[in-house]
């Protein structure tokens, strides 16, 4: 069984076009465990390679629960019984669609409409699965760059290990590095033309996924956990 270095509870698009287009998108099958090659588009600025760096190694996603290193005594077992678990009494959510945004800079896909029940739903994952994660490093904290986060969220990076969590969370999936505003106006034409066919209506998190992060850096999904409430 493969050992992982840190775990996190992500959405990740169910198996078809919508899953195939994004990890081609950028270049990483989380699913598969492999590499796959990017599109080649009129209009992109630059590379597609060079424009989604950072968001490859996690793999196209929706953070539930942060990636966190298992406390002591705490197994990978135990955490997807727990999901499994979890998933039995919470019902899937779902949302009229997605539509493309940019935030600080990157472009991203996020929910249409009220994102009331995703909010809860993550919120009861980071808290009934705490119990798993380790104490923050120093260096993890000083990764979280804590003296720019409002007291809120530097009160929730120390109670749950991430500053975006409850009222803070914003559900989003991840597209491109932080772009210039040129760059950026440029690539978000590309992505809706290359996203336009494919993007679920309704949007539905109907299970849980458990990624793994490998000893190179990059996110493999694990395995997915129902929601069946």
């Amino acid at each position: 069984m493969t050992e992982y270095r840190r775990y996190a509870i992500y959405y990740a698009p169910p198996p078809g076009a919508f899953a195939r287009r994004s990890a081609h998108w950028l270049g990483w099958d989380a699913q598969a465990g492999q590499a796959v090659d990017q599109p080649v588009l009129p209009g992109l600025p630059r590379p597609l390679a060079e424009l989604t760096g950072d968001p490859r190694k996690y793999g196209f996603h929706g953070t539930i629960k942060a990636p966190f290193r298992l406390a002591e005594g705490m197994t990978r077992a135990g955490l997807s019984a727990a999901l499994d678990e979890l998933g039995g009494r919470l019902a899937p959510v779902l949302l009229p669609g997605l539509h493309l945004v940019q935030i600080g800079g990157f472009l991203a896909l996020v929910p249409q409409g009220d994102d009331g029940k995703l909010k809860a739903l993550a919120f009861d994952a980071v808290t009934a699965l705490d119990r798993f994660r380790a104490p923050l490093t120093e260096a993890e904290i000083a990764k979280r760059r804590p003296d720019r986060l409002s007291p809120r969220q530097r009160d929730l990076l120390d109670r749950w290990g991430y500053p975006y969590v409850d009222e803070e969370f914003r559900f989003h999936l991840t597209l491109s590095d932080k772009l210039e505003a040129a760059e950026g106006a440029a690539l978000a034409q590309v992505t809706a033309s290359h996203f336009a066919d494919c993007l679920p209506q309704p949007f539905v998190i109907g299970d849980l996924c458990l990624f793994g992060e490998d000893a190179a850096g990059r996110f493999h999904l694990v395995s997915r956990h129902a929601l069946a409430g």
